[in-house]
């Protein structure tokens, strides 16, 4: 199944150490129904990195974009309880892309995720889609990967938040996303390594910079799983 919905909010920081496990309990516990709670959250999932260390990705599937200026998302934002502003703080060298879904296929949610921040080069966003556009289809059909979806940030128009205000400093963004989900890493490694090179990416308008990663899953979740 693709994503649920035509828009995604992708987000990627270092959680500290020391307050992990506390982080974990809050964020399936408390996090997680208070988000999916909001009308349009139509699934929540977390990743932590495949190699260790401290790095999270998260991934919010959505109805629409509409979503993410919404009255009562917004209200969340802007009212966060107790242990929400206990944690936000040791979100570190948080990136937070708020997307709009431009390709889907195949499943959301597997044991791995493999995400790859990027920028088209200037002008070349259209020749950017149509080049993963057919591979996604042919992507999801290799042994070891299930489902592949391209996003594209598009920043809604609101103001900053009390919980980014809360994190102490900007959010970075990656301008484009692309996700792929299977059930191999090896098979994520390669697509990494082979398919999505750089040299191969910037020869199809993508411009230099991109950043990658592979992630395993901890937790996914519906409204209904935590209604």
């Amino acid at each position: 199944m693709p994503l649920l919905g035509q828009a995604a909010l992708a987000m990627w920081w270092d959680m500290d150490p020391a307050v992990r496990a506390d982080f974990e309990d809050w964020h399936a516990h408390e996090h997680f129904p208070e988000r999916l709670a909001i009308p349009g959250f139509r699934r929540g999932t977390r990743w932590r990195s495949a190699a260790g260390g401290d790095g999270v990705f998260v991934m919010y599937e959505m109805e629409g974009h509409e979503t993410l200026s919404s009255a009562p998302y917004l209200a969340r934002l802007n009212a966060p309880s107790p242990w929400s502003t206990r944690m936000m703080p040791h979100h570190r060298n948080m990136v937070r892309s708020q997307c709009r879904v431009l390709e889907s296929g195949g499943g959301a949610v597997a044991r791995h995720a493999l995400t790859l921040r990027l920028s088209p080069a200037v002008g070349r966003g259209d020749e950017v889609r149509a080049w993963f556009r057919p591979r996604i289809g042919t992507w999801i059909t290799r042994p070891g990967v299930v489902g592949a979806h391209l996003l594209r940030h598009e920043p809604p128009p609101i103001a900053a938040t009390t919980e980014q205000k809360i994190r102490g400093a900007s959010d970075q963004v990656a301008d484009w996303v692309f996700v792929a989900c299977g059930y191999d890493r090896a098979a994520l490694e390669q697509l990494a390594e082979v398919d999505l090179a750089a040299a191969v990416l910037e020869a199809h308008g993508v411009a230099p910079g991109q950043v990658a990663g592979v992630y395993t899953v901890s937790y996914s979740a519906t409204p209904g799983d935590v209604a």
